[in-house]
């Protein structure tokens, strides 16, 4: 992956994240999980930016006393550095506990065409 590529990644995960924490403080919490979801789509092929994502959904599931939410996000902090390591991550997987680890999911039309983006961002 590029630079460039990665930094626009980067780039559209810093909205999500804002966007998740505005959906929080107004406690709508099925757009701030909706905001998450969409974080984790796009954060996959990033190590980093990965585990994050699950961190993130984590603290999120501890706040709303969602404890199977929370038992589902310590596993997968435990199961995304061999999925990322090996390089077997279900595209499209939404990364909360209701939906298996190992699923790949239709991507969104609208992330579909942002990751379209970030592909040309890093041929540029």
């Amino acid at each position: 992956m590029s630079a460039d590529e990665k930094s626009a990644r980067l780039s559209f995960l810093a909205t999500e994240y804002a966007l998740y924490t505005a959906a929080r403080s107004r406690c709508d919490n099925e757009a701030a999980w909706g905001h998450l979801e969409r974080a984790h789509i796009v954060a996959q092929v990033l190590f980093w930016a990965h585990i994050g994502s699950h961190w993130e959904m984590l603290q999120f599931a501890w706040h709303v006393r969602d404890w199977r939410e929370v038992a589902g996000q310590i596993a997968r902090l435990m199961l995304a550095p061999v999925g990322n390591g090996l390089g077997r991550l279900p595209i499209g997987n939404s990364g909360r506990a209701r939906i298996s680890a190992f699923s790949p999911m239709p991507i969104p039309d609208d992330l579909r065409s942002e990751i379209a983006r970030f592909s040309e961002a890093g041929r540029s």
